[in-house]
């Protein structure tokens, strides 16, 4: 494809003789970092530190990523722990792939949709706070494997978990926007079980005031040890059977000593017959953002749009990013669900006869309303990060607890709150997604990757609950067509197809996000003319204030380059969250 613009994206030249940074575009609010070896990357600069220990240290990036994920445990509770889900991604240089875990856990075998109603949930999805949604954790399992299949093996878990557990015991002070969300949380931490081990005398620790978590790092300590079975099977196993109880849950031992990560083949999706983006397959909604791209792939090839003339947040760009994106929602929340129950239909979704039949739903002169899924076939809160090594693999990884805390309720003496991850279940007997037993439930949180022509390019992602694949989009827009860099990329506005902003006429609560209200980000050149602009078109659209900010999301970026012959890893980190990205020297 022929270069049009100038700038860093990566149809403008070749991967192994890009320009000199003088010639990217540098309206950035931070310098993006460059590094010859590796770089850490996430929302804590602590847990940022943690992954750099490691890569000096001779661990590799799937290395890094685990330790960085244990700290960020640490750092950053609201959004992450060992009580919740992992999804990773990692690019093997040697074997010039991509390879894919699925670390999510399952529901409990008595959890049944006639167990639910009888625990008195009638809407469409169970409560985050309500003990139902808490599945079996899936985040230890996934580090101990992760560190068996992509580690390089020359540091042990208890190197790996070292910094996290420092960082516990010796306390750490609380960064700025953690601080922020603890205090959203202090509430319903209180009234849960447990729940006031992750306050100072009932309250969440201010900016700056230190907070230590000796519980969490013996936690730690009996993983480093014991391995998956200290975890899934001892004194941690029984103490979360115990506060299911507690709360009214169905969780049993055996639940979780039958838990397992799956190591998986990713999807994927070749745009423009040039990048191609690589995602987890479902039961997390990757596909969604491959769905979208493709629809971009399309309308390009048949000439609907021309993505070369259309400037960065116009409204005319908006317009056709929202469209496909919402186009792609519908069609992955009635489609995604765990392979093991059920068939998401990838790839009858993502071929070039389905997408282009999807495609004539766009037009240029409006948005559609009522958006159904398509007939494919016949019959939030979350940390991401990432990490590259002086050996040129790199691992894109997320975790969360999937809304701030979780449930709230944590195993006593354990450290780490439950997720809430079952809430993606939908309660609608028949739909692919339906609460079951041992299942897995639509998952929010998605790693992404980029490769050209059998080489990697760029290991990103974007973290919070639906934001996810629109920050795909959005940030790899960013790159391939108007000139940024991966910080420029991190820093542009966004908008969000909001999810929880109901204005259709459903009769029920579910999340119909492909039909709900649009937010532009208040610090987008011009954003009132834009929503005026969007909103003739047709769309329900709104300037978010300062409260709503943080539903844009928070991403990390590392790209690789070359420069005469050598490696080079640039990255960014989202001014939106309290991290950083940090070189290996």
């Amino acid at each position: 494809m022929a270069a049009e613009r100038g700038g860093y994206g990566v149809f403008n030249f070749n991967p192994s003789d890009r320009p000199s940074y003088s010639s990217y575009r540098t309206d950035s609010r931070r310098s993006v970092v460059f590094s010859t070896k590796g770089i850490a990357t996430c929302s804590q600069p602590l847990a940022s530190a943690a992954g750099l220990k490691i890569l000096q240290a001779g661990g590799n990036a799937a290395d890094a990523a685990i330790a960085m994920a244990a700290a960020l445990n640490v750092t950053e509770p609201g959004n992450t722990g060992i009580g919740g889900d992992v999804f990773a991604l990692f690019w093997d240089e040697k074997a010039k792939r991509v390879r894919a875990l699925n670390g999510s856990g399952r529901a409990p075998k008595g959890l049944t949709l006639e167990r639910v109603r009888e625990a008195g949930i009638k809407g469409s999805n169970i409560p985050v706070r309500h003990i139902h949604s808490s599945t079996v954790p899936g985040s230890a399992a996934a580090w101990c494997d992760m560190a068996e299949h992509f580690g390089n093996g020359k540091l042990s878990m208890a190197e790996l978990l070292e910094p996290a557990i420092t960082i516990a015991e010796e306390g750490f002070p609380v960064s700025e926007i953690s601080a922020g969300l603890w205090k959203i949380a202090e509430g319903y931490l209180r009234k849960a079980v447990n729940g006031g081990d992750m306050l100072i005398d009932g309250n969440a620790p201010a900016p700056g005031q230190i907070f230590t978590n000796h519980k969490l790092a013996q936690t730690f300590r009996t993983l480093a040890k014991e391995g998956k079975d200290g975890f899934y099977r001892g004194r941690i196993a029984q103490a979360i059977v115990d506060v299911h109880k507690q709360a009214g849950g169905t969780m049993e031992l055996e639940d979780l000593a039958n838990h397992t990560s799956t190591l998986v083949e990713p999807i994927s999706y070749t745009y423009a017959d040039e990048i191609t983006l690589h995602e987890c397959p479902p039961n997390g909604q990757g596909l969604t953002a491959l769905i979208a791209l493709g629809l971009l792939d399309v309308l390009r090839e048949d000439g609907v749009v021309d993505m070369h003339k259309l400037e960065h947040n116009s409204p005319e760009y908006l317009h056709l990013l929202i469209e496909v994106i919402r186009y792609a929602f519908a069609d992955a929340q009635a489609y995604i669900c765990d392979p093991d129950h059920g068939n998401s239909h990838v790839d009858e979704l993502l071929s070039k006869k389905y997408l282009r039949e999807r495609a004539k739903l766009f037009s240029t002169q409006h948005s559609r309303k009522g958006v159904e899924p398509g007939l494919a076939f016949r019959s939030s809160d979350t940390v991401y990060f990432t990490a590259s090594d002086q050996w040129g693999n790199a691992c894109s990884m997320i975790m969360s607890n999937y809304d701030g805390f979780g449930t709230g309720h944590m195993p006593a003496d354990c450290g780490f709150t439950l997720q809430c991850r079952g809430a993606g279940f939908v309660l609608k007997e028949g739909h692919p997604n339906c609460v079951a037993p041992s299942k897995r439930p639509y998952h929010t949180i998605i790693p992404a990757m980029t490769t050209r022509n059998g080489e990697l390019d760029m290991a990103y992602g974007v973290m919070g609950g639906y934001m996810q694949p629109q920050g795909h989009i959005q940030v790899l827009m960013n790159l391939l067509y108007h000139g940024m860099t991966p910080q420029g990329a991190l820093d542009a506005a966004r908008f969000i197809v909001s999810p929880g902003m109901p204005t259709n006429s459903s009769k029920d609560d579910t999340v119909d996000i492909s039909n709900s209200v649009i937010f532009l980000e208040s610090s987008m050149p011009d954003a009132e003319q834009k929503a005026e602009a969007l909103r003739k078109l047709g769309h329900d659209i709104r300037v978010a204030d300062t409260q709503l900010l943080s539903i844009f999301g928070r991403g990390q970026v590392i790209q690789r380059l070359q420069s005469n012959g050598k490696l080079v890893w640039a990255a960014g980190s989202d001014p939106r969250a309290d991290g950083a990205a940090v070189p290996q020297y």
